[in-house]
Order: structure tokens, then sequence, then C-alpha cells
């Protein structure tokens, strides 16, 4: 989203939203979550990004992380929850809810769009929440691992 956009949006008091996803696996019976790093600040994130003209949010959301994480896997049409974010653009902070769907990973590719700019890492949700800075995304990850940990994914 550009900045101008952006900008007249919050002096409307729109709500700037993006899609994201919570990538998860399970490795010998533990859960674990896939975070990577943001491209400018290198902060632990989730794969997000804006919704997308002719998609669904849960269908942009997986095209976000094809692009910015190599992941392919079977997404929860249905939120798992949201939370929200303030983002950094070029001269200003903007208020952003995200909306999150699981994705089960089945798949992560040698070679994506973003690989020479972002790090993934596979990590407990555990370290997860101590590697994120968003409050309400660490609550978040608490929430999915409480409903996952007995599942098998």
């Amino acid at each position: 989203m550009k900045e101008k956009r952006a900008k007249a949006l919050v002096k409307k008091g729109k709500t700037i939203r993006q899609v994201a996803v919570l990538p998860y696996r399970k490795r010998d019976g533990d859960l674990q979550v896939l975070l990577l790093t943001s491209r400018q600040t290198k902060r632990f994130v989730i794969p997000k990004g804006w919704p997308m003209k002719g998609l669904s949010d849960w269908e942009a959301a997986v095209v976000e992380a094809k692009q910015e994480a190599g992941l392919v896997g079977k997404v929860d049409d249905k939120p798992y929850g949201s939370y929200s974010y303030w983002k950094r653009l070029k001269t200003i902070f903007i208020p952003v809810t995200v909306t999150v769907y699981g994705l089960r990973v089945t798949q992560e590719l040698a070679e994506f769009r973003e690989k020479d700019q972002r790090e993934r890492a596979w990590v407990t949700p555990q370290q997860a929440r101590m590697l994120v800075d968003e409050p309400h995304l660490i609550s978040l990850i608490a929430l999915f691992e409480e409903q996952l940990a007995g599942q098998a994914a």
C-alpha cells in the first residue's frame, strides 16, 4: 500500500487490513511454527501482506506465504484470529489489523521471491512468543498452541 493512500485511509478513520498465515508443522510429535525476518528491521514476524483483488483473504495469505517464505501447505479458510500492530512506512506509522489463517506446511521451497531478503526459522511456540514483538500476536500464538498441541498435524 502506498503511503499517500494509507495516510488518507487513516485520516478517514478506516481500518487498514493485512492478511497472514501462522505456518506450523509437527516434528517428532512437537508443534513448531515458522517465523521469518522482516525485510527492513529484521524483526521476527509471520508471513503477511495486503489483501489482493480477485482473491479471498485466505488465498492472498497463501500467496504471501509462498512469496515471503517459500511455504506451501494446507490453509484453513476460516481465520484463526487477528492482531494489531503499528506498520512503519517511510514517514509515519499506521495502525494495521491482521487477519491470521493457520497454514499446515507440507513443503518448503528452496527458491522463492524474497529468499535473499529474509531468514526463516522453525521454532517452538514458546520460542516464537519470545521472538515476536507484537503483544497480540504473542497471545494468538499461545491460543494456537493450546488448540493444536493435541492434534495430529
